[in-house]
């Protein structure tokens, strides 16, 4: 990679994170609108990565990201109405397009909507209710699993943590990742626990475990559906990194899995 591309990439990078902890700082309102906007994009760019399988008309399509606003605004309660009203909708369009993939079609719709929708919705919906420090937190332990996996996978990685998806992954990068977070987790519990939250030690340390392993899931099944469709990124929305959905697929795992962890912590 020469320096011209580096520095495109760094830019772009930092623009994003710049974007994002704004939005989480700023408060739960423009955090659901981030979540909207990362939805709505998100979901176009899945529906030209797999044109091939099924093509998608103007309406599927608009009622697609209808639904996935519905998802990240679901705290509301009335959007979660609209959306149940707008899947219904959409499947029942699928009667009058007279198209020769109508299974596809509908298959790819809710996939759209569950992969991808409703982690954000989530994501949005735990902002509103414990608020956005905590996805500040998860943010920063996402982007430190990523350091740690490439800077230890690149100095030590030999044994291939899942060849058949992605040939890179090492397991000396996920247990580097790890270790990142378990880090990151004993500081957030120390350091800064009235900013990030009144949990313990062990709390957090068990949602470093949970953040590392779920985000390795989420960035593998990404990459099997790259591979299945045979292309190397999403999209190009983020100059030397891909699209959105490169950059979120993580996310889209990690925020269920933290949302049960923390709804759990609650309970005991």
């Amino acid at each position: 990679m020469n320096f011209k591309s580096l520095l495109v990439r760094a830019t772009s990078g930092l623009v994003y994170i710049a974007i994002v902890i704004g939005c989480v700082l700023w408060g739960s309102i423009p955090l659901a609108f981030m979540a909207a906007a990362f939805a709505a994009l998100a979901i176009v760019e899945f529906e030209k990565i797999t044109k091939e399988l099924s093509k998608a008309t103007v309406p599927t399509l608009l009622l697609d990201i209808a639904g996935g606003l519905c998802l990240a605004f679901n705290w509301m309660l009335y959007p979660l109405f609209i959306w149940v009203f707008v899947l219904i909708c959409r499947l029942t369009l699928e009667l009058y397009i007279k198209s020769p993939t109508p299974l596809a079609n509908m298959a790819k719709s809710m996939m759209s909507q569950l992969y991808i929708a409703l982690p954000l919705g989530i994501m949005s919906t735990m902002g509103q209710w414990w608020g956005t420090h905590l996805i500040l937190a998860i943010f920063c332990m996402i982007w430190l699993n990523d350091t740690g996996a490439f800077i230890v996978g690149s100095l030590l990685g030999k044994h291939r943590l899942f060849e058949r998806i992605s040939p890179k992954k090492s397991w000396e990068g996920f247990f580097g990742g790890l270790c990142f977070n378990l880090i990151a987790g004993a500081l957030f519990s120390n350091l800064w626990a009235d900013f990030f939250g009144l949990y313990g030690l062990w709390q957090w340390l068990v949602m470093g475990v949970v953040v590392t392993l779920f985000a390795t899931w989420g960035d593998l099944v990404e990459s099997l559906i790259k591979r299945t469709l045979h292309i190397k990124d999403s999209g190009n929305l983020i100059p030397g990194h891909g699209g959105i959905l490169d950059r979120i697929d993580s996310l889209l795992f990690v925020m269920p899995a933290v949302f049960i962890y923390v709804c759990f912590l609650k309970v005991i």
